[in-house]
């Protein structure tokens, strides 16, 4: 079966490694944005690049025989996960998306829900702040007019100078992050709050517990709607709907 993966994400990462342990009743290629400038690639298949929209995604998926699409990206991918929809819905693929769950707030969190980047530098105030943004490297242009703040912006690849809010210093790290080492970061740079997505998963998610200890405000910016489509929470119930699809597809093939 021909499988296209739309990748980037921990839970893609781990459908790799099951996709890998497969043998050959998969033929999979996966797909990378090219956001990160070194991603970790799986020992399949890699195409990096995008395909032009709905229409250069469909007419791949046609001429490449694709027979299923599973859509791992980022849960504020919405354009990429978007095309997916209307392209796997034209080619007669079948489409599944990976989507883990967001973070929600617990007994001690002060979160400040906001609706995109805009508010949440207007969230920010007046007053001048120490700030760890962690929002990536492509959202910053809405922080440029926030105020006097001090920036502290965490990213795995390091923006361009033109989009880094005045003044903003840069950490590259990629996560995972532990609590330990997350409580040593905001208490060795002071940090009054902390602006992030609601990304989900455990990859990032130490800062949260670590902001939690130290009674620290986080300016959590809400997912975006994304365009519905059959979906699960992680790689395994991705594994799962794969081989069901597998077995059924066999199945039709040989009655034929």
């Amino acid at each position: 079966m021909r499988v296209l993966v739309l990748g980037g994400t921990t839970e893609a990462r781990a459908l790799y490694g099951l996709l890998e342990q497969a043998g050959t009743r998969f033929g999979v290629t996966v797909s990378l944005a090219g956001a990160t400038r070194a991603p970790v690639l799986p020992r399949l298949a890699v195409r990096i690049g995008g395909f032009g929209g709905v229409d250069g995604l469909r007419d791949w998926l046609v001429a490449h025989r694709i027979e299923a699409v599973i859509d791992a990206t980022h849960p504020f991918a919405v354009r990429m996960s978007a095309n997916a929809v209307q392209a796997c819905a034209q080619a007669g693929v079948a489409l599944l998306r990976v989507e883990r769950p967001g973070w929600t707030p617990v007994a001690g969190d002060r979160w400040i829900r906001v609706a995109d980047m805009p508010a949440a530098a207007r969230a920010l105030g007046a007053t001048p702040r120490r700030v760890l943004l962690t929002v990536g490297r492509k959202d910053l242009l809405p922080f440029h007019h926030a105020g006097a703040h001090d920036w502290l912006l965490r990213s795995v690849d390091r923006p361009d100078a033109a989009l880094l809010p005045p003044g903003a210093r840069v950490l590259q790290a990629r996560g995972p992050f532990d609590v330990a080492a997350e409580d040593a970061l905001l208490r060795t740079e002071r940090i009054d709050v902390i602006i992030t997505k609601n990304s989900g998963g455990t990859a990032t998610s130490a800062k949260l517990e670590a902001a939690r200890v130290l009674g620290l405000p986080v300016i959590m910016v809400d997912r975006p709607p994304v365009a519905p489509a059959p979906t699960v929470a992680d790689a395994g119930g991705a594994m799962a709907w794969l081989e069901c699809l597998y077995a059924h597809v066999s199945s039709t093939r040989r009655e034929v």
